[in-house]
């Protein structure tokens, strides 16, 4: 395997192991234990630890290293507000491309509901992730799509915060007035829809 697909292999599997709380905010990363892990030398951990710097998932001090980047309230708000923004412009492209992917919205839907019945909460997010992902890919536009997955940091640090609040089968319900008014082939309403699902979100 060459130097690219080394670094690009790794960086793929911190960010998921960032994404799903592996490694903890504030968590050292170190590029010799990584470089061990992964059987390589250190040169592409660096440059996959680099590329998680310019995605926001990391940040790096000279003579201290390399730690997950802690996440405030105002991060959070700030990228659920631009998230609402985001899914509102894509559905209102998408819904047309989105008529015949109907039943990949529904099957998305139906596994929220299930994973909330279960309280399998790592499902129910996963089946989120996909809900909303594909509305962001039938926009067509990848500029909306790329700005998007810039923004899942945050959104899966809220995800897997205690919010004793929140009823998980709530929170699937919400998304079937955007489901329904998709299949409407209503764009405008979907993506309004959208928007204030997002920022009822934030903290």
């Amino acid at each position: 395997m060459d130097k690219n697909r080394i670094c690009d292999h790794i960086r793929k599997a911190l960010t998921e192991r960032i994404l799903d709380g592996t490694y903890g905010p504030g968590e050292k990363l170190t590029e010799l234990h990584i470089a061990k892990e992964f059987g390589t030398s250190q040169a592409p951990v660096r440059e996959a630890l680099k590329e998680l710097e310019s995605a926001g998932l990391v940040h790096s001090e000279a003579y201290k290293g390399t730690r997950v980047r802690e996440v405030t309230d105002a991060d959070i708000r700030d990228a659920y507000f631009a998230r609402g923004l985001l899914e509102q412009g894509a559905a209102e492209s998408a819904v047309h491309s989105l008529q015949d992917h109907l039943d990949e919205l529904r099957t998305a839907y139906d596994g929220m509901f299930q994973a909330a019945e279960e309280r399998d909460f790592a499902a129910q997010a996963a089946c989120n992730y996909q809900f909303h992902r594909l509305i962001m890919q039938h926009s067509g536009n990848q500029v909306l799509l790329r700005l998007w997955d810039s923004l899942a940091f945050e959104a899966r640090t809220r995800a897997r915060l205690n919010r004793p609040e929140a009823d998980p089968a709530q929170d699937v319900l919400s998304h079937l007035p955007i489901l329904e008014a998709i299949a409407a082939g209503n764009g405008q309403h979907a993506g309004q829809l959208l928007r204030e699902h997002a920022h009822s979100f934030a903290p």
